[in-house]
C-alpha cells in the first residue's frame, strides 16, 4: 500500500507564499500523474493542480497564475508552490495520483494532509 506524506503547510498572511511537499512510497512513482487536492471545512475535496508523467500541468481557474505544481521522480516527490495566497485558499491540502478521468485516484489510502491557513 502506497503511503503519502504531505508537509509544508502553515499560517500565512494574505499575499504570502508557501511550498508544499509530498512524498509517495512507491517504486514506480514515475508512471503516475500526480495531483494536489484540498478540502475546506464543509466542502468536498477538490483537485487543485495536476502534473502528468510528461510534466504537463493543469490547474483550476481560481489558482491559475498563483500556484505551480512540479515533480521530482528521483525522490518520489511532488511540490506545490503557492504564491499570492488568499483567505479562500485555506484548507487541508493532500496529494494523490489522479486517474485519467480525474474523479478517481490510484492510491486508496490518503495521507494526513497539511493545513494551510491564510489569515491576517
Amino acid at each position: 500500500q502506497v503511503r503519502l506524506v504531505e508537509s509544508g503547510g502553515g499560517l500565512v498572511q494574505p499575499g504570502g507564499s508557501l511550498r508544499l511537499s509530498c512524498t509517495a512510497s512507491t517504486r514506480i512513482f514515475e508512471i503516475y500523474d500526480m495531483g494536489w487536492y484540498r478540502q475546506a471545512p464543509w466542502n468536498q475535496r477538490e483537485l487543485v493542480a495536476a502534473v502528468t508523467t510528461s510534466r504537463t500541468k493543469s490547474y483550476i481557474d481560481t489558482v491559475k497564475g498563483r500556484f505551480t505544481i512540479s515533480r521530482n521522480n528521483d525522490n518520489n516527490k511532488v511540490y506545490l508552490q503557492m504564491d499570492s495566497l488568499k483567505p479562500e485558499d485555506t484548507a487541508v491540502y493532500y496529494c494523490n495520483a489522479p486517474k485519467s478521468s480525474r474523479d478517481q485516484v490510484w492510491f486508496e489510502s490518503w495521507g494526513q494532509g497539511t493545513q494551510v491557513t491564510v489569515s491576517s
